[in-house]
Parts: structure tokens; C-alpha cells; sequence
């Protein structure tokens, strides 16, 4: 199997695969502005071309602008449509199902969710051919970029109410899953850990990890949250992960939040030295 991938997005997700495939001697292009990590970067649309047409993988991280739309299909989707690529991703959000009112969702579910832009991105790459892998994600976490630095900055909330829950994503469960689509069927794929949980749930257990007393309950109405983070809380449900699973022979190595909280911790502690990805702008919400 030939060995070259283009990344669309150099941010938190994109980083942890990309460090992965680079130490199995993937060469990697970026189409971003500067080059990290022993990688090319590109930014005119000729030179992106070009590369599309010579690699092997091709994977986007790049979100829908709220008003344009997929800015990656907009430029490059006859180039895309036409790539010899082998396997072409594209990391969606599991927002796209909407409000399941705490109900299993899969890949089978309605797109009902609020952001427009998104649902039609998801469908735009799903159009592109029959070797497109859409990958749809939940609430992604990982070392830098968890809990704890949450409450660390005081953001931390215990919002009241009953039966809100949500599924989430470690940062290494996603790099597993994108890798091991390599070799499986393309398609759409929710990529989930097991447990779903409510947010109060992930900040007490954070909270005790550090040693700290949780934050008092208090009403939504009361929080003071973003109009994106206020409508967090308006969308319940769980995330089903079955068919990644069964087809793409992937499983969680965190399939818990408590599993993936005290790896973060572990990576945060003084005596870890592994150099992890750094925690640049997001790729992906």
C-alpha cells in the first residue's frame, strides 16, 4: 500500500493521526500555511491539485463555514471526485442527528440536527465516490484538551438537568479508527466510546481526580455559556458505535470517561516525557 496522505486542517485531531502515520513512514502533505512535523504544506490551489491527484490518502479535518459552507468541496471536489486516492476521510460530527431526546442513534438516523452547513458537508463528502469514509464524532477529548483544563479555568458547570446525556471521543480512539478504515469498507461511521454520560458526571469525576470539590448545581438559565455551549445542552443523545466495530475491526482503547480522564492525567503528569501533538487551533469541533 502506497504510503502518501494529504491532510486538509492541521489542528488537535489531525495532528494525533498525522504523528501516528509518521512513525510508520508515511510521508504526509499538509494543505495549510506553514509545515510542521517533517511534512509539506501547501497553500495555492495548483500545488493542492497536484497533490491530490498523487496521493494515496486523502483525509479533511476542515469544519463548514456557518455561511459558505465546506470550503475544502467548494475548491477541490471535481479534483476530488477524480483522485486515484485509495480511501478518502472526512471527520463529520455526530451533531448531525440533532436532539435524539437520549435515544441510540446510528448511522441509519435522520440528520435533524441545527447546523445546516454541517449536514450538507457530510452529505457532500459522502456524494464525492464510493472509497469516501465519513467519519461522524462525538465530543472529542484527549491529553490538553479535557476536563481538566476546564476546571483548572474555572469553566467547569454542573448544569441541572436530569437525564442530558452525551457521548464523547479520545483523541488516540480517533487516530485508531481513521487508520484502521484504511483497509475496511467505505461508508459513514460513527465513532463513539461505549458510555455515554451526562457532563455533570465527567466534571465530579474530574473534580475528585484533582482533588477538588465540584461546582454547585445551577439552573441553564443561569450558567454563563455561549450561545454554541447553550445549545450543547439542548441536544440528548447516545451514540451507538456498532458498525466501526464490526466493519472497520476498531474498538475504543478508552472506552470509558473514566478511562480516558486518567490517561489525560497520566499525560499531564511531570514524569511523562512523551511529546504529544500540540494543542493548536481545532480542526474540528
Amino acid at each position: 500500500m502506497d504510503k502518501k496522505i494529504l491532510i486538509f486542517g492541521r489542528g488537535y485531531c489531525s495532528g494525533h493521526v498525522a504523528k501516528k502515520l509518521l512513525e510508520s513512514g508515511w510521508a504526509i502533505t499538509w494543505v495549510r500555511r506553514e509545515a510542521t512535523g517533517g511534512a509539506i504544506a501547501l497553500c495555492d490551489k495548483k500545488s493542492v491539485k497536484t497533490a491530490i491527484a498523487g496521493a494515496s490518502h486523502i483525509l479533511s479535518c476542515v469544519p463548514p463555514e456557518r455561511t459558505t459552507g465546506d470550503t475544502v468541496l467548494a475548491s477541490y471536489s471535481d479534483a476530488l471526485s477524480k483522485a486515484p486516492a485509495s480511501w478518502i476521510g472526512y471527520l463529520s460530527s455526530t451533531g448531525v442527528y440533532g436532539d435524539a431526546k437520549g435515544a441510540w442513534v446510528d448511522e441509519n438516523a435522520p440528520l435533524l440536527g441545527r447546523r445546516v452547513r454541517r449536514i450538507e458537508a457530510d452529505l457532500g463528502w459522502q456524494a464525492l465516490g464510493s472509497n469516501t469514509c465519513v467519519l461522524r464524532l462525538p465530543g472529542i477529548y484527549g491529553p490538553g484538551r479535557s476536563i481538566f483544563e476546564r476546571i483548572a479555568e474555572g469553566r467547569a458547570h454542573r448544569i441541572d438537568l436530569p437525564n442530558q446525556v452525551f457521548s464523547r471521543i479520545h483523541v488516540v480512539d480517533i487516530s485508531s479508527a481513521i487508520i484502521n478504515s484504511f483497509s475496511g469498507p467505505a461508508g459513514v461511521y460513527n465513532i463513539a466510546d461505549d458510555l455515554p454520560s451526562s457532563q455533570n458526571q465527567i466534571v465530579e469525576l474530574g473534580c475528585e481526580m484533582m482533588g477538588l470539590e465540584p461546582p454547585a448545581p445551577i439552573l441553564l438559565s443561569d450558567a454563563s455559556l455561549s450561545n454554541e455551549a447553550r445549545a450543547f445542552y439542548g441536544e440528548n443523545r447516545r451514540v451507538g458505535n456498532g458498525k466501526a466495530k464490526r466493519l472497520l475491526n476498531w474498538k475504543p482503547q478508552f472506552p470509558t470517561y473514566a478511562a480516558g480522564l486518567r490517561d489525560c492525567m497520566a499525560m499531564a503528569s511531570p514524569s511523562n516525557t512523551s511529546a504529544a501533538p500540540p494543542a493548536a487551533k481545532a480542526d474540528h469541533a
